[in-house]
């Protein structure tokens, strides 16, 4: 961690060096931070150790939601519904005024809505049902874990029968459990049959139409059991009324790639020739058409790439002109989903088209308090691994802060007026503000500018969004005069032959593997500061997009090297067969993650 604790120093450092104002913090970020990096959140102990400061957490993000919604709050005291989910599960009905809150009227019978997510938490691994999180253009967006296999349904509806004294608490106090239903837990289909049929009807009840599976597997297995399934694989087609989407994004376990080659995903590309990767991307050509990307490319695609079109392919689902929600999900939905759920959150609100009243510094505690910390994200196991995809998540900010990445473009290019060809002024200027996200980009503050050479092999296949003049001397003065940071202009000023960074295959593509993590450190060369350094003020004007992500980012950068950057975390313990153990009755879904392992 001696190099965590060099990177913070060289951030408050940076930070205080800067000629800007800091970035402002929220009162209790800090606080939230430690905890989150001390232990998993568990519902159950909501009241327990530490209980004070889960509290205040838990009572921010209502405070926060309250501002522009109306929301009634399904409870989930002591993880009866789900340990990892919050006490307090907010479902937001509708945007409102001041005005409206003091005549607030649930349009939600929460105790049938309460009943119903009680039935069908069992289709889900580890009962972490469909649950919306967001609202937006009356749509609810929703996350949860993949659908659990037979491995998992069996063992936990006999795991909470033998525990709870003979009551199984997927069934205990509903009202119509009938002979026949316990007739039907007998056969495989008919159980299959009876818990996923609640979990549709929770999905036409959220009006969910897409969902979107992140898994790189169809069914994920462990110790030669299937203990997950998921909706594109169910053999019953139960899910066809749906629209299905295989997206495959790499686990958590890749992230341990990213931080090993300090904090650089431009050119960190997954290796989807590993033998459990059976789940290839499939999305119906109706909903790619408008996005003009090649998803036939997506295993060249490296890690900013793969995320920057995922996100796109979402928003412009969320966006469409229909009344569907979204569930988007990967196994436990507590890395992946929440990874891509912030992203969502963030950038409609960078548009100003969610949570309008709510700062910078707000918005970015409601994200990781809400999104990360109460959905039980294990921020203490990951640390433990170098599995880093919490700072990825909010470092990635940087990448989408263009256009782009706008819900409010549609808009705009439906109210524009028809004009003749060419290029206006307002046309370059707009080419020129677009993010590459790559290692071409000039626009990030942690970007590698690379110079063709002779020796280089491979080659990337970003797309091109800017129009760069030909000739070797005309590109590089044009390059120096789009330079938009003082690192930039650092990196970008010619060097003598023998200073010029070497070409190796690693720059260009770094493969992974999830059974070992290799060593890239001498395949690369890193330049500029650390990537916890607080973006420093740049002199071209911002868009107002650009400018509210650059400060969450910014916001969370100087937290984070104050808190989580400073602390080393030791591995979790266990013994060779007891963890062996422990961890098969975790896969299996029997139990959930101890806070007092981590």
């Amino acid at each position: 961690m001696a190099g965590a604790r060099a990177a913070a120093a060289t951030a408050s450092a940076g930070s205080s060096a800067s000629s800007g104002n800091p970035p402002p913090q929220e009162p209790g970020l800090g606080e939230l931070l430690e905890e989150f990096s001390r232990t998993q959140y568990r519902a159950k102990d909501g009241s327990g150790t530490g209980g004070s400061k889960v509290e205040r957490i838990e009572k921010r993000c209502l405070e926060l939601f309250g501002r522009d919604y109306c929301f009634s709050v399904i409870p989930n005291t002591n993880g009866d519904i789900c340990g990892h989910y919050p006490r307090y599960i907010v479902f937001l009905e509708y945007e409102s005024s001041e005005k409206e809150k003091d005549t607030f009227e649930s349009t939600v019978q929460v105790s049938k809505l309460q009943d119903l997510i009680h039935r069908s938490k069992m289709a889900r691994c580890r009962g972490r049902f469909v649950c919306p999180v967001i609202l937006f253009k009356g749509k609810h967006i929703c996350r949860s874990a993949t659908l659990a296999g037979w491995g998992e349904l069996y063992g936990r509806s006999g795991y909470n029968y033998f525990f709870s004294g003979g009551a199984d608490d997927a069934w205990a106090d509903v009202e119509d459990v009938t002979e026949e239903d316990c007739a039907l837990r007998s056969g495989d289909t008919h159980l299959f049959d009876k818990v996923r049929g609640y979990d549709i009807k929770l999905l036409r009840y959220l009006s969910v139409k897409y969902i979107c599976d992140l898994m790189v597997e169809n069914k994920k297995v462990k110790f030669g059991m299937n203990v997950t399934s998921s909706e594109k694989v169910d053999k019953a087609q139960r899910y066809a009324d749906f629209t299905l989407l295989s997206i495959p994004y790499p686990g958590c376990e890749f992230f341990k790639e990213y931080k090993d080659r300090d904090y650089m995903a431009e050119g960190l590309i997954f290796n989807w020739k590993q033998d459990y990767v059976d789940a290839p991307l499939s999305i119906p050509d109706f909903l790619t058409h408008s996005l003009n990307i090649d998803w036939s490319q997506y295993q060249c695609w490296d890690l900013v790439q793969q995320t920057q079109n995922y996100l796109k392919l979402l928003l412009s689902l969320v966006n469409s002109d229909d009344d569907s929600g979204l569930l988007v999900h990967c196994i436990s939905g507590w890395d992946r989903t929440p990874l891509f759920i912030s992203l969502l959150r963030l950038s409609l609100w960078a548009d100003g088209l969610i949570h309008t009243s709510l700062k910078p510094a707000e918005i970015l505690y409601l994200t990781v308090a809400y999104d990360w910390f109460l959905f039980g994200h294990m921020l203490v196991d990951r640390l433990s691994k170098g599995e880093e995809i919490f700072f990825f998540c909010f470092n990635f900010l940087k990448h989408i802060t263009s256009e782009e990445f706008s819900a409010l473009k549609t808009q705009r290019r439906k109210s524009l007026p028809a004009r003749d060809g060419g290029f206006t002024l307002e046309d370059i200027c707009m080419l020129r503000r677009k993010d590459r996200g790559s290692t071409t980009s000039l626009g990030s503050d942690f970007s590698l500018v690379m110079e063709s050479s002779p020796g280089a092999t491979g080659s990337f296949t970003y797309e091109a969004v800017e129009l760069v003049p030909a000739g070797a001397p005309t590109q590089a003065a044009w390059r120096k005069s789009h330079s938009s940071s003082p690192q930039s202009v650092l990196w970008n000023r010619p060097q003598p032959s023998e200073d010029r960074l070497p070409s190796y295959q690693g720059l260009v593509e770094a493969r992974s593997s999830s059974s070992s993590s290799s060593n890239h450190s001498d395949n690369f060369f890193r330049m500029g500061s650390s990537p916890l350094e607080v973006p420093k003020p740049r002199l071209a004007a911002l868009s107002d997009r650009e400018t509210r992500l650059q400060e969450v980012r910014s916001a969370f950068l100087a937290a984070y090297s104050s808190t989580v950057g400073l602390r080393a975390v030791a591995p979790s313990p266990s013994g060779a067969i007891g963890g062996l153990l422990e961890q098969f009755a975790r896969g299996v879904g029997l139990r959930g993650i101890s806070s007092n392992a981590l």
